[in-house]
């Protein structure tokens, strides 16, 4: 079951102010007009996900699927649909998540977006407030929420698992589940990770990875192991696309 979240009033969904991070390093908050943009967006996103024809595969329906908060994986190419297939296969008392999100301005826009999705962003990466975030992300599985990750972002390389995953695992004890989609139709952007749209009325492959656990006592050799693990989940679930 998971745990009921400690008294007091929770953080607020998105600060009107910067975050302040190490060495003065602040997270930028979405601005007025990214709000905005934001609300479009994610009613497009709503519109253009009711026409896709869903085929899951694994998920909270399979036998031994952990009770509890998880660390959701996802390649940051899948994103676009990451919170209507959250919807889809959460059941709703599960249904609260934190999202490990840039700390930069284009972050401050997916913040946006997924704020209109009941999402707590925690602002930060590898290089600008990484270990505050892990701090934060630490803070609200404590309070029962699901953590959602992209390994490869927010800059890549494409494909390739950072550590940042399997420290939270490690401090956490939260089990990684994999998660991957294939589109019969989309789009696919110039992007550093060849970002994927959905055409309407396409089909998506929903593939769902055994669950990973990082042992508190990992050595750094146990991490690399099991990222190459994670990282063969994620790419079979794609099928190298």
């Amino acid at each position: 079951m998971i745990p009921a979240p400690p008294s007091g009033p929770a953080p607020p969904l998105l600060s009107a102010t910067p975050a302040p991070g190490p060495a003065g390093v602040i997270a930028h908050p979405p601005t007025r007009l990214q709000r905005f943009l934001g609300w479009i967006a994610a009613t497009l996103l709503r519109a253009l996900a009711a026409t896709l024809r869903y085929r899951i595969h694994g998920g909270y329906d399979t036998p031994g699927f952990p009770e509890g908060p998880v660390i959701f994986a996802l390649w940051h190419n899948r994103l676009c649909l990451c919170m209507r297939v959250f919807e889809h296969i959460v059941p709703p008392r599960d249904r609260r998540l934190a999202a490990l999100i840039s700390a930069s301005r284009d972050g401050a826009f997916l913040a946006a977006i997924l704020q209109h999705f009941g999402v707590q962003p925690v602002r930060g990466s590898s290089s600008r407030r990484g270990g505050q975030a892990l701090l934060e992300l630490h803070s609200w599985a404590g309070r029962g929420y699901n953590i959602a990750i992209t390994p490869d972002g927010p800059r890549g390389p494409c494909y390739r698992v950072h550590d940042g995953i399997l420290s939270l695992a490690q401090v956490t004890g939260l089990p990684i589940i994999p998660y991957s989609c294939q589109l019969r139709w989309k789009i696919r952007l110039k992007s550093w990770d060849r970002f994927q749209i959905p055409l309407p009325f396409s089909r998506c492959e929903m593939t769902f990875g055994a669950p990973i656990l990082v042992p508190r006592d990992s050595t750094p050799a146990d991490r690399e192991r099991l990222a190459a693990q994670l990282r063969d989940i994620l790419l079979a679930g794609a099928a190298g696309d």
